[in-house]
């Protein structure tokens, strides 16, 4: 995937670092050391044998009978959600921690929907003595409280933002300014594939793992390293970048990603960036984003927490205008319908994110002999609050 990039961060027209000149060094320094460092024989060591023993990676590929059954195909389901701290998270944060142990910082802080980034966060930096910040919405703080308290527990000081929809775009913001007012000793780890450059490339580099082991498990069960179908949720894309990561350019697999529809597109409580969106800049990079006509953010709606983004990681927004990938959206109610249907069918309760991905599978139409992957990126602990109203 590297030759989808140039030396200035950008997949096509989409990328860059439209940054404050306050935040120019802070990330020039990344720019200028992350290749070196992460590339490196020492780094590869360490970071590996995290991954392996304490990560508890691979990951397996589960083929499910009952939904390949149900969907009339060989489905497979990339478990991410059998990670410590539960989703696929925590591959990038134990990457970012050993680099920025490298650029001598003391300090990390973090912005999470969700808080799967926060927890990943929160955990990497305790076991590597780093002290650490998460940056919040106050709504997400009430609906994910379970994760939140895991995040004290670890030791992390947890700030609510209390700004616009109080949601994941307004703890970036806060995160942003922190790092503005801390630049020499802090590290900011972005939890997806947005931002300036290096961390859309950074993010997927370290989320590559996931793809890289659908591989070398394919071939050991179905004799192939190319599936038919990857299938993945979308938000900012850590997950669906890391799922589609090997596969990009090899003409045979068909990337399916999938947005939150919230409400429905066309309700005004969605997060169907692609869907909706126009080109503009976000959080320091050009991308699709959810806007108005005088360039307004507009406030973005899931169920899903760590959906809940108005904008697009930059190389999926390549993707979908160079048709590399197929960007799709289910509603809030078909996740949950998708959710309660695996926990009652293979015994597996997803995170509401992954929902999304499996509520794909109503819609497609397969052949027998189709294999299709399905990135489960996260295990649904931290939705129980939500999911327990639909319970019957």
């Amino acid at each position: 995937m590297k030759h989808l990039i140039d030396e200035n961060g950008f997949y096509g027209e989409f990328g860059g670092a439209f940054i404050p000149e306050m935040l120019y060094p802070n990330v020039k320094e990344l720019q200028d050391n992350y290749k070196e460092i992460t590339s490196s024989k020492s780094f590869q060591q360490e970071f590996r044998k995290i991954l392996k023993e304490y990560v508890g990676r691979p990951t397996p590929l589960y083929y499910s009978k009952n939904l390949s059954t149900k969907y009339g195909a060989k489905l497979y389901l990339k478990r991410e959600d059998l990670n410590h701290t539960g989703a696929h998270k925590i591959n990038n944060t134990i990457g970012q921690i050993i680099l920025a142990q490298r650029l001598g910082k003391k300090r990390i802080i973090a912005e999470t929907g969700a808080g799967q980034h926060g927890v990943a966060t929160a955990t990497a930096c305790a076991l590597m003595g780093m002290d650490c910040t998460i940056y919040m919405g106050a709504i997400d703080i009430e609906r994910q409280a379970p994760n939140v308290k895991k995040m004290k527990m670890l030791g992390a000081k947890v700030v609510p933002a209390t700004s616009g929809s109080k949601t994941l775009k307004d703890a970036t913001n806060e995160a942003i300014r922190a790092w503005i007012q801390n630049p020499v000793d802090t590290h900011y780890i972005i939890g997806s594939v947005v931002g300036p450059h290096p961390y859309p490339q950074m993010v997927a580099d370290f989320q590559s793992v996931i793809s890289e082991e659908i591989q070398i498990q394919l071939a050991t069960e179905e004799g192939t390293t190319k599936p038919d179908y990857v299938i993945a949720c979308v938000g900012g894309g850590s997950n669906a970048i890391g799922a589609f990561y090997h596969f990009i350019d090899n003409n045979h697999t068909k990337l399916i990603a999938v947005e939150a529809a919230g409400l429905g597109v066309s309700s005004g409580k969605t997060a169907a960036s692609i869907a909706l969106g126009k080109k503009g800049i976000i959080h320091a990079s050009k991308t699709y984003l959810m806007q108005t006509n005088d360039g307004q953010i507009v406030e973005p709606h899931s169920i899903s927490a760590g959906l809940d983004y108005p904008g697009i990681g930059p190389v999926h927004s390549y993707l979908y205008d160079s048709s590399k990938a197929e960007f799709t959206s289910v509603t809030d109610q078909e996740a949950l319908d998708a959710g309660m249907q695996l926990a009652r069918t293979e015994g597996i309760i997803p995170a509401l994110e992954s929902s999304h991905a499996l509520a794909q599978l109503e819609k497609m139409n397969f052949k027998s002999s189709d294999v299709v992957v399905v990135n489960l990126s996260g295990r649904g602990d931290k939705d129980m609050g939500t999911y327990e109203k639909y319970v019957k």
